[in-house]
């Protein structure tokens, strides 16, 4: 099984998203997909991956990937599952710097990045060890 590296980000000089992988030797492709919304550049990406199938049988269906997100596109991408009050709750990052993020109006730091990543884990793991009755 060879673990693929996506990076979903929110494209800079255009509108919407895009979806890459690094060059990595093993493969004899690369992949990129864009689009409007992070579902849209994610399922390009996967759309074009699919389609190299036939071509490579060998080493497609043993692809396994692993998704990373810029700090707007992670928040547009789970906007339906989470709020941004939410959020600010979870990681101790303002609403208002949120929604900036988001909105693409300005870049979080390298440490704000870290602290919201940091956080999330730690709420996924207190997830993990939530057991209802």
């Amino acid at each position: 099984m060879l673990t693929i590296h996506v990076f979903i980000e929110h494209a800079l000089l255009e509108e919407g998203y895009s979806a890459h992988m690094p060059n990595i030797e093993e493969l004899p492709f690369i992949v990129f997909g864009q689009g409007k919304t992070v579902e849209e550049a994610r399922g390009n990406f996967l759309s074009m991956l699919d389609s190299y199938k036939d071509d490579f049988p060998d080493i497609v269906p043993y692809v396994k990937m692993e998704f990373s997100y810029d700090v707007p596109s992670f928040l547009a991408y789970y906007s339906d599952t989470f709020t941004l009050a939410g959020l600010s709750r979870i990681t101790g990052v303002s609403k208002g710097q949120l929604s900036q993020y988001l909105s693409g109006h300005c870049r979080p730091l390298p440490r704000t990045v870290d602290k919201i990543s940091s956080k999330l884990h730690d709420f996924a793991r207190d997830l993990g060890n939530i057991n209802l009755l």
